[in-house]
């Protein structure tokens, strides 16, 4: 008998955790137990000939908002090409509205709630050994005889009884690998399915250290830990992140979703002291609304989440990403907007804006008619308008989420946009306006490269932005008129925008509206100079002037581009800058940056020269 476990994941790169687990618990059935990932980008008439082609005796489908709409229309086709083989869902799509899934799915045989690892090697028995009976089967909604039979809910299970999936990491090349310590969450957040289980159960640490070891040991590029919120248990957290620490092979990163304000002096203390780069650590906020957080029964103590955060961008070690959902209750666009601005000054090496999903089987879907939740009745179930926000206020988030997607999460604009930001009260309103100018443009309907993305900014400073302020700037120098001020200000954005995107890649072309090459003479000559070379690239030892040049790239500033951005007026004397692009910032892949000043790269130039 041959079954399929069919995954369709967001991305390529995605691995589905859970369907591996199942066959892997299934151990003695390997052999008969078939995956097949695709992704929700692919058609789905190319994903339903290939399920076709695979004769299964048996197919069961992995169930999340994302790829349920597909999966449901595969379905469909799939019981009118073979109206007799058995279909099977799973998944938290599907685990709290099961009798109603089976209803509008007359193709779907049964449907697994809950953790599957044991209900699925039940069927197994089942299906392949013909032993058991369905109604011994717990944690299973079924039809028999035209009728659904739930068999209720099956008890939680000892995690370390779910075997480890990765023994051969050829079934997981280019993927993100994740990695399960522990299931349940203590925290009863109503928006959250995880609240919905709150016993937290641990995966053993020796279990648990000899699986981190096999990451390591084959450099592994990320592993993402899918725990809720890993930090919930203090004692398991410092062991692996000490166990990693100590263990480093300076190439695996590991992803942490965590509670920031549980973290205490201990845990900062190891965090600080980490490998750049070789931790990620996600943090949900939510909101920064005290009346926002306590009626969806958040847990956060704001003030310690703030001071962790700042503790942890000292350090210069760890990407940070914080969440913010828009859509809660008691949160209106005015107040969504203060929640940003909090988020924004914590300096986030992402922040995402994301939009409130009612999820079945949560508390939020219960009270959502009480919070005059409007929301699509299909997945992925996102808000359309509450008692405080009107869909006109979530149509502009939509404009401001694209926008810090684009200028400020991809770090192609750091520069850039830190200088910009001078010309704003608060962040949330640049980013607004940005969006504003989009959609007034027609620039938000179409796809653009990277070097448009730039002529877009500088578009929107000259007709737009600047503008605005250049009248009050102009009054507070009064030596200077307003084209000259407006000119300063262009002048200063041209710069840092040739800076971001140098600190990205060595361009073959320059842009049209870059500045002209200052200081030509001594980069030409910089190469030249073995001395400057050996003391400014060491690691290129052996590689020719033109091979150097090939893989760095050096630009001249009439200013101190980072001062100048930070501060938001022409500030520095002129310098030149070295951008080495085999050595990369581990959080923002930005290119390794050394200034070097022009009158003393000409001094060491010509004392070299004399001898």
């Amino acid at each position: 008998m041959k079954i399929v476990l069919a995954a369709i994941n967001a991305k390529y790169i995605h691995a589905n955790l859970a369907v591996c687990s199942l066959r892997a618990f299934s151990d003695e059935y390997k052999e008969q137990i078939q995956i097949k990932e695709y992704t929700i980008n692919q058609y789905t008439e190319d994903i339903l000939a290939d399920l076709y082609k695979e004769k299964a005796d048996m197919v069961a489908f992995s169930c999340y908002i994302w790829n349920m709409g597909m999966v449901e229309e595969l379905t469909e086709l799939l019981h009118q090409i073979r109206p007799d083989m058995p279909i099977w869902f799973g998944g938290p799509e599907v685990s709290y509205d099961a009798a109603e899934c089976l209803e509008r799915n007359p193709g779907v045989t049964g449907v697994i709630r809950g953790e599957g690892e044991e209900t699925f090697h039940e069927l197994m028995q089942y299906y392949i050994d013909g032993s058991g009976k369905l109604e011994d089967i717990r944690g299973i909604v079924y039809r028999e005889n035209g009728q659904l039979v739930d068999n209720g809910w099956r008890e939680v299970m000892d995690l370390n009884k779910v075997p480890f999936v990765y023994e051969d990491m050829n079934d997981f090349k280019n993927k993100i690998i994740y990695y399960e310590t522990s299931r349940g969450c203590p925290f009863s957040c109503i928006y959250c399915l995880s609240s919905v289980d709150r016993k937290v159960r641990l995966r053993d640490m020796a279990l648990v250290e000899k699986e981190l070891q096999f990451f390591i040991d084959h450099e592994v590029p990320q592993v993402k830990f899918v725990d809720r919120t890993f930090n919930c248990n203090k004692k398991h957290a410092m062991a692996i992140w000490r166990y990693i620490k100590a263990h480093d092979n300076g190439i695996t990163n590991f992803h942490f979703e965590i509670g920031a304000d549980l973290l205490d002096d201990e845990e900062l203390a190891i965090l600080s002291d980490m490998r750049p780069g070789l931790v990620q650590l996600e943090i949900g906020v939510q909101s920064t609304n005290d009346a926002t957080i306590q009626e969806v029964s958040r847990t956060m103590r704001l003030d310690r989440l703030a001071k962790a955060v700042h503790t942890v961008n000292v350090g210069h070690n760890i990407h940070k990403h914080l969440d913010l959902i828009a859509g809660l209750p008691y949160e209106d666009y005015d107040r969504f907007r203060q929640s940003f601005n909090d988020v924004y000054q914590m300096e986030p090496e992402q922040l995402q804006l994301g939009f409130l999903k009612v999820l079945k089987g949560s508390r939020m879907y219960d009270m959502a008619e009480t919070y005059g939740i409007v929301y699509r009745k299909k997945a992925p179930y996102e808000v359309l308008k509450t008692d405080w926000m009107s869909y006109d206020d979530i149509l502009k988030l939509k404009g401001v989420e694209e926008m810090v997607e684009i200028y400020y999460n991809s770090h192609q604009f750091e520069q850039s946009v830190t200088y910009l930001m001078h010309f704003y009260k608060a962040p949330f309103d640049f980013f607004e306006d940005l969006a504003a100018f989009y959609e007034q443009c027609g620039f938000d309907k179409v796809q653009h490269g990277r070097m448009q993305r730039y002529d877009i900014l500088l578009q929107f400073a000259e007709e737009r932005h600047l503008g605005r302020v250049v009248n009050d700037m102009a009054a507070a120098d009064k030596k200077k008129d307003i084209q000259e001020v407006h000119g300063d200000a262009i002048e200063i954005l041209k710069a840092t925008m040739l800076y971001d995107l140098y600190a990205r890649e060595n361009l073959k072309s320059r842009p049209e509206w870059a500045h002209e090459i200052l200081y030509r003479p001594l980069c030409e000559d910089f190469y030249r100079n073995r001395e400057m070379t050996e003391r400014y690239l060491p690691s290129y030892e052996g590689c020719t002037a033109r091979q150097m040049k090939r893989m760095t790239h050096m630009e001249g500033f009439a200013m101190d581009i980072r001062a100048t951005a930070a501060s938001g007026q022409w500030t520095g004397k002129p310098e030149v800058l070295l951008f080495d692009y085999k050595e990369r910032n581990p959080l923002t892949y930005a290119a390794k940056m050394t200034a070097i000043s022009v009158s003393e790269c000409n001094a060491e130039m010509e004392e070299t020269a004399n001898g």
